[in-house]
């Protein structure tokens, strides 16, 4: 590998411990009991959806960023913030413990969540942009 391909390992790493860290933190103050619907989930990956719109706006359209931003915000943090393998999990858990309608309304309200919060955020961003660079000011 070359010294920059290190580099964008390095920072995807590290940003991945924060985003992680940041996850256990949300399932630790807001638990789900074992049978429950997995709403501490469901926010992580709607909420990280919604960044990752802004962040990719941001970053592609409105600014210049550092090359290492894109990689360490996107990949490492966002990456590791959103858990679509805790999501599987859950999913099988639900229909294993007999909750089959409930794992399958999770499911799907997971994945509209999803689409829908990186859709608005990204919509909300270009507007929001857009009238501060019409206006003059720095987005």
């Amino acid at each position: 590998m070359t010294r920059d391909e290190w580099k964008t390992v390095a920072v995807v790493a590290a940003g991945g411990g924060i985003g992680a860290v940041a996850r256990y933190a949300a399932a630790t103050w807001w638990p789900a009991a074992s049978d429950g619907f997995p709403w501490t989930t469901l926010v992580v990956n709607a909420a990280g959806c919604a960044a990752i719109g802004i962040l990719m706006v941001l970053v592609t359209e409105v600014l210049t960023a550092h090359p290492l931003v894109r990689p360490f915000l996107g990949t490492g943090v966002l990456g590791g913030f959103t858990t679509f393998s805790t999501y599987a999990v859950d999913i099988e858990r639900l229909v294993r413990g007999g909750h089959a309608r409930t794992g399958l309304a999770y499911l799907a309200l997971t994945l509209v969540a999803a689409l829908a919060a990186v859709w608005a955020a990204t919509w909300t961003t270009r507007r929001v942009a857009a009238v501060r660079m019409a206006t003059g000011r720095r987005a």
